[in-house]
């Protein structure tokens, strides 16, 4: 079967999203983050979550070579950090209020939720890879408003 990619994107676009970034830091560089929808559970037990990461990715070496990473689920407030994260070219964390968590991978601080990972594995798929955590720690909010997105852009969750 021939699809239309910008027509199944747009169809993908229908499912709305919260927003995360994920963290990592491997030996010899520098810490980075990569803005990400592509978040979901996967297991309580053993307890796991996944992430998928284009292929063409200007952090992939990176996210190859990480044994750890950090996922962080962005707040309504924190639209500007999705925004710097998501382009290519700059993933530094220089700028971005974090401390570091267990793992030794960046915890941003007032993310609504944060799950340290260690890596569990990774599986090709397509133009992308899977990345597998197990959660070694967590934490989170008990009150605050998700970063939602939805058919191309960031979308206020109603009361």
């Amino acid at each position: 079967m021939t699809h239309d990619p910008r027509a199944l994107r747009n169809a993908f676009g229908w499912f709305a999203t919260g927003v995360a970034i994920v963290t990592t830091k491997v030996a010899g560089k520098d810490p980075i983050g990569i803005t990400v929808n592509s978040f979901s559970s996967v297991s309580l037990d053993p307890p796991l979550v996944l992430w998928c990461l284009d292929k063409g990715s200007d952090t992939i070496d990176t996210f190859e070579a990480c044994e750890a990473f950090t996922v962080n689920i962005l707040s309504e407030d924190q639209k500007y950090l999705s925004n710097a994260l998501a382009k290519s070219g700059d993933h530094s964390l220089a700028e971005v209020a974090t401390s570091t968590g267990e793992n030794g991978c960046p915890r941003i601080e007032e993310a609504l939720a944060v799950f340290e990972c260690e890596l569990y594995a990774r599986h090709d798929a397509g133009d992308h890879i899977i990345l597998i955590g197990q959660i070694k720690a967590f934490s989170s909010e008990q009150e605050g408003r998700p970063l939602v997105y939805h058919r191309g852009g960031y979308q206020a969750l109603g009361a």
